[in-house]
């Protein structure tokens, strides 16, 4: 197991759903959206580290309010695994060089 987690906070300068939220990180290339809405249930479906070795995906799940943000309907909160050496390093570079190259 070679993969890595954050929890990654966004501020938006108009408000945003959950939904929308949602909606956009499951069509953004190379995303698994993993977010188990009924919690707790008996699926308890979320990113997890040791599920995302040896492949390109990013896993994304726990969308969330930001509750620390004043103004909450702006701001999300989000848990995401990857594998650091698939993605965080070799694949990046090269989608990178092919948008530098294209």
């Amino acid at each position: 197991m070679r993969s890595h987690s954050e929890s990654i906070t966004l501020e938006f300068e108009r408000e945003i759903t959950l939904e929308q939220a949602r909606e956009a990180l499951a069509a953004a290339p190379g995303v698994k959206l993993v977010d188990d809405l009924e919690a707790p249930s008996a699926h308890d479906r979320w990113p997890m580290p040791i599920d995302t070795s040896d492949q390109d995906l990013i896993w994304v799940g726990r969308i969330r309010r930001d509750i620390s943000n004043p103004d909450a309907l702006c701001g999300i909160t989000f848990w995401c695994c990857g594998d650091q050496i698939r993605k965080g390093a070799a694949t990046n570079a090269v989608q990178i060089a092919k948008l530098l190259v294209e």
